[in-house]
């Protein structure tokens, strides 16, 4: 069974997408900061991730995800990443865009979801 790694600091959020895709007969992984994403990166065979995380502040911001998915491609992982965003200008015309596998904008339903993952991990 696949394992999808789920990282959003939004426990609602982080929740919600973890049942959804239980439901569809995943495994997931959870990761409520981007720290924690990167240790379960090896196990995963793709990433849903959200684009803002806090920064220093605690302000949520798009840098902070973005340098997560450069983090992710330098350090040679090339599994499907899909980014979950309210805010999908944020990424918008960024080198980053062209490192992930697909822009998803929040809210996203249930059946979308799980056929975006599909059409990734198979």
């Amino acid at each position: 069974m696949p394992r999808i790694l789920v990282a959003d600091n939004d426990v609602a959020q982080l929740d919600l997408r973890c049942r959804m895709l239980e439901a569809g007969g995943y495994t997931v992984l959870a990761a409520f900061c981007p720290s924690e994403a990167l240790r379960h990166l090896a196990r995963a065979d793709l990433i849903l991730m959200d684009l803002r995380f806090p920064n220093s502040e605690g302000v949520d911001d798009a840098d902070v995800g973005m340098a997560l998915i450069r983090e992710i491609r330098e350090s040679g992982c090339h599994l499907p990443l899909i980014v979950l965003s309210g805010w999908p200008a944020d990424l918008e015309g960024q080198p980053e865009e062209q490192m992930v596998s697909r822009v998803m904008v929040k809210p996203v339903s249930f059946e979308r979801l799980l056929q975006a993952v599909g059409e990734l991990v198979t």
